[in-house]
C-alpha cells in the first residue's frame, strides 16, 4: 500500500469517527438539556410566590400553583360546592313570603246602620310552594267609626251621655294566594282566607280630666262595649306589578292592591255580646316578597 493510498483511507476513517463523535456529543447535550429544564420547571415550582429575584418567576409558577386547584375534580368540587350552596339559599329564601299593607274599609249595605269607612292593617308570613300558590298567616287590624245615628240610639237608650263610638276587629287568618299569571310583571291573582276573628264595638263618653298645666279638660273615655268571639272568612281579588327590574327577573317581590269581601258571623245584639252578622270590604295596598 502506497502512502498517498494509506492517507486517504485515514482521512475517510477520521471523518467517519468525527460524525459518530459528534452525533453523541448531540445526544448528550439534549439529554442534559431535557434533564436542566425538569430542575427548572420543579425549582421554579419549588419557588412560586418568591418575587425577591426580580425575575418572572411567577410567569412559571403560576400555571402550576393553579393547576392542583385547578384539575377537573377540584374545578368541579369548587364549582359544586358554590353553586349549591348558593342554590340551597335561594331555594330557601324563595320558599318564604310575607307581606305587609293598609288600606280602608268599606261597609256593605247590611251594615251601614251599624259601621262606617275605617282603616285597616295586614302582615302576614308563609310558604311559596310554587310560582302560582303560596299559603300565608295573616293578621289584620280594622278600625271603623260608629253612625251618629247609631251612637245616639245607644245613649238614649243608656241615659244619654254617650257621644262617640268605634269597632275593632283583629283576625288571624289561614289565607291561600293563587297567581292566575305567575309568568307576568303585571298580573292578577285570587286570594281567600278562613280563621279566627275578634270584634269588639265601643261607646265613648266625655269626662272631666285634670291636666297640672293646662287645668281641666274633657277626654273620651270608653263607657260601654260589646265583644265577640267567632270564626269568619274572606275571598277576594287582587292586581300586582312585579318588581323584576329592580331585583332580577326571577324576582317573587310585587306591589300588591286587592279587595276582599269580608264575613264575619257575630252574634245579634240582642244577646249583648255583637252587633250582628258584619259584612265589609277590606281594600288593602302593599308590598308582598
Amino acid at each position: 500500500m502506497t502512502f498517498p493510498r494509506l492517507m486517504s483511507q485515514m482521512r475517510h476513517v477520521t471523518f467517519i469517527g468525527s460524525m459518530v463523535f459528534l452525533a453523541a456529543g448531540v445526544a448528550s447535550a439534549q439529554a442534559a438539556t431535557t434533564e436542566d429544564s425538569s430542575n427548572s420547571a420543579s425549582f421554579s415550582s419549588s419557588q412560586a410566590g418568591l418575587s425577591a429575584s426580580g425575575l418572572q418567576l411567577t410567569e412559571f409558577a403560576l400555571p402550576d400553583a393553579a393547576y392542583p386547584g385547578g384539575s377537573s375534580g377540584g374545578a368541579g368540587q369548587y364549582g359544586n360546592g358554590n353553586g349549591g350552596g348558593y342554590s340551597g339559599k335561594k331555594s330557601l329564601l324563595h320558599s318564604w313570603t310575607f307581606e305587609a299593607g293598609g288600606g280602608f274599609n268599606a261597609p256593605l249595605a247590611n251594615d251601614t246602620p251599624y259601621i262606617t269607612w275605617g282603616g285597616n292593617f295586614t302582615v302576614g308570613g308563609g310558604i311559596r310552594f310554587s310560582n302560582r300558590l303560596s299559603a300565608l298567616l295573616e293578621y289584620q287590624f280594622m278600625d271603623d267609626k260608629l253612625p251618629g245615628q247609631f251612637i245616639g240610639a245607644i245613649s238614649n237608650a243608656n241615659g244619654g251621655g254617650i257621644t262617640g263610638g268605634n269597632s275593632h276587629i283583629n283576625s288571624i287568618t289561614g289565607s291561600p294566594v293563587i297567581d292566575l299569571t305567575p309568568k307576568w310583571s303585571n298580573g292578577v291573582y285570587l286570594v281567600g282566607g278562613f280563621g279566627y276573628y275578634h270584634k269588639s264595638t265601643n261607646f265613648s263618653a266625655p269626662e272631666e280630666a285634670f291636666d297640672p298645666y293646662f287645668g281641666p279638660y274633657y277626654e273620651q273615655v270608653t263607657v260601654a262595649s260589646f265583644t265577640s268571639n267567632q270564626w269568619g272568612g274572606n275571598a277576594g281579588l287582587g292586581i300586582y306589578h312585579r318588581i323584576g327590574s329592580m331585583l332580577g327577573s326571577d324576582s317573587h317581590t310585587q306591589v300588591f292592591a286587592e279587595a276582599r269581601y269580608t264575613y264575619i258571623h257575630t252574634p245579634p245584639i240582642t244577646q249583648n255580646n255583637g252587633l250582628g252578622t258584619t259584612e265589609l270590604i277590606p281594600v288593602t295596598v302593599g308590598l308582598r316578597f
